[in-house]
């Protein structure tokens, strides 16, 4: 079945123009669109979508209202995915859109949504509870000293690689063990020794995962792959 999704943006040509790209692809399918924080909510309430498409600023205070829906959404609708555009390449509100949980999440600079690929790409990752954050704010969030720090990447040991690979794709610690053929604990284990070698061992818990994952994405960048 089509993904169906709520377009959250106030600009009334920018939202016509995401739904033009959204309706050219038959695995999606737009719900509602919206301009405003509370139709947003609303939206979402009543058509119980898959992924909410958020400009991160709308009315009423042109803000941070994306990231207040996403917020707000994790409480009330921990299944629906959301993906943040903004034209803005700012960390500080890519970090708080994480800060609860990098799980159904994405973050998207507004110049790629032209590039239907690579919105879709957003979109189905978070339905499917991962996490897409746009390229060049990862860059922007690893340079300078964890740029540098990214180099304990090399330290891990190859099962604590592929783990690491596993958290960076936003799954828990059932699914991860699931997926390595691994128990609870020795996920568990895992976990522990690679937020120590990476000295995040004395972060709360979402941001060592949070870490963790823009970490393993530089390296991976820095090596042109993934792998």
């Amino acid at each position: 079945m089509a993904i169906r999704i709520v377009i959250a943006e106030d600009n009334l040509i920018t939202r016509v123009g995401i739904r033009q790209i959204v309706d050219t692809d038959p695995d999606l399918s737009v719900a509602a669109t919206c301009g405003t924080l509370e139709e947003v909510l609303d939206a979402v309430d009543r058509e119980e979508p898959d992924v909410v498409l958020t400009d991160i600023r709308m009315p009423p205070t042109q803000t941070d209202e994306g990231i207040r829906v996403a917020t707000r959404l994790r409480a009330t609708h921990p299944d629906v995915g959301v993906v943040i555009l903004s034209q803005y390449e700012e960390p500080v509100h890519l970090l708080a859109l994480l800060e609860t949980g990098s799980d159904r999440r994405g973050y998207l600079l507004k110049e790629r949504v032209h590039d239907r690929a690579q919105l879709r790409a957003a979109v189905e990752a978070v339905a499917q509870g991962g996490t897409l954050i746009d390229p060049k704010l990862v860059d922007v969030l690893v340079s300078g000293r964890a740029r540098i720090e990214q180099s304990a990447i090399g330290d891990l040991s190859p099962r604590e690689r592929e783990v690491l690979a596993e958290i960076a794709q936003g799954r828990s610690n059932p699914a991860i063990a699931e997926s390595l053929v691994l128990t609870k604990r020795a996920v568990e284990k895992h976990i522990n020794s690679i937020f120590l070698k990476l000295n995040l061992a004395f972060a709360d818990d979402v941001s060592k995962r949070v870490k963790a994952t823009l970490m393993y994405l530089a390296a991976a960048e820095g090596r042109g792959d993934q792998n």
